[in-house]
């Protein structure tokens, strides 16, 4: 499934990931007080905080500081979005918030869970994204694309030779396992990708039935 190859020579562009995180901080901005734990401008200042040296150290090529600092913004951020889809729980049944106000904060938690585990497909799967640009393999390590299902000798009229996933391909496959609650067009090889999988099918399959039952509620 995965091969060296010389025609990947373009490191892969990050500002989507960047961008990602911004969206991240941005919708736990227009979260309800009551489903944020802490101050409602923690989260926002804690990942700007935490990008900036992130960013640093990726110019530098100390790319072991970035992956940490990578896992530790995407750990914040995790933790931030359990603790919101918690308190949205529990205030269902105490009818804290509007109906209308607590259905879209459900779905922007909901794309929150999106985001969230797309950041972290896109930087564990084979060490993250500097590992994949230097060793030029051709696919994933965690993941079964169905680029990499098409046979070698009909890969050059696809125009995927040499192909790799970016950021979008991981943020499909968050979009579509939060969506159909199981994975779909990518099969997951490695044990992490499929404890992380369960985890974000939870806390979607949680905001969905949430989400339900107050729409039930309110008609």
């Amino acid at each position: 499934m995965t091969e060296p190859t010389g025609k990947i020579d373009k490191p892969e562009p990050r500002w989507q990931a960047l961008l990602a995180l911004l969206a991240v901080g941005g919708i736990y901005l227009a979260l309800p007080r009551t489903l944020i734990v802490g101050p409602t401008w923690l989260l926002p200042a804690v990942i700007v905080i935490l990008v900036t040296p992130t960013i640093v150290a990726h110019r530098m090529g100390k790319h072991s500081l970035n992956h940490a600092l990578g896992i530790i913004i995407s750990s914040v951020i995790t933790l931030a979005l359990i603790a919101s889809v918690v308190l949205l729980v529990v205030a269902v049944p105490a009818r804290k918030e509007a109906p209308v106000a607590l259905l879209c904060s459900g779905a922007e938690l909901w794309l929150t869970n999106v985001l969230v585990f797309a950041l972290w497909y896109w930087r564990l799967d084979g060490g993250g994204p500097t590992l994949r640009h230097q060793r030029r393999e051709f696919g994933s390590r965690s993941f079964v694309f169905p680029q990499m299902q098409i046979e070698k000798i009909e890969r050059g009229r696809f125009g995927i030779d040499g192909w790799r996933p970016r950021f979008v391909d991981y943020l499909f496959v968050a979009f579509t396992q939060s969506s159909t609650f199981g994975p779909t067009d990518a099969p997951l090889l490695g044990r992490w990708s499929k404890c992380l999988t369960m985890m974000q099918i939870a806390m979607s399959l949680t905001i969905v039935i949430v989400l339900i039952s107050r729409a039930v509620g309110v008609l």
